[in-house]
């Protein structure tokens, strides 16, 4: 499972060194794309298969499954980590979460989100307030 938050910086090529306790779910590649709230997901591979076939199974008839998979598979990139554990981060998916030199990774489970340092810090401190009663909601739904 993919846990925990890190601060690594991008280098001047816009590559990130991916955290440590990542590397190794991440080592055989993975598939870098936009995700929500101006952030990035990475998934690996087996987590992006599954994805993509969850959403293309949709009946095609479904504006909101192709509306998700056009906004999904337009800005991905597949990506493998050199020895030293780095990705680069194509322009545009820098462009689309605002990435600067400082940025914020974590782990989400089944992904990694990276986030501008921030953006992140305005997010987190923006629904820190509403965790309790987040914790409420979902725990109706059996968690």
């Amino acid at each position: 499972m993919l846990l925990g938050t890190f601060t690594p910086k991008l280098d001047e090529k816009g590559r990130l060194i991916l955290p440590a306790k990542f590397r190794g779910r991440l080592a055989g590649g993975l598939v870098m794309t936009r995700g929500q709230d101006r952030c990035l997901f990475l998934l690996p591979m087996d987590e992006f298969s599954r994805i993509y076939e969850q959403v293309r199974s949709a009946p095609v008839t479904s504006q909101q499954a192709r509306d998700y998979l056009r906004m999904f598979l337009s800005s991905a990139s597949d990506e493998v980590p050199d020895k030293q554990g780095r990705v680069s981060i194509p322009g545009p998916l820098r462009e689309y979460a605002g990435l600067g030199r400082d940025v914020v990774v974590i782990g989400v489970g089944t992904r990694v989100e990276v986030w501008d340092a921030d953006t992140w810090a305005a997010y987190s401190e923006e629904k820190e307030a509403g965790y309790a009663e987040i914790a409420e909601t979902i725990s109706d739904l059996g968690f």
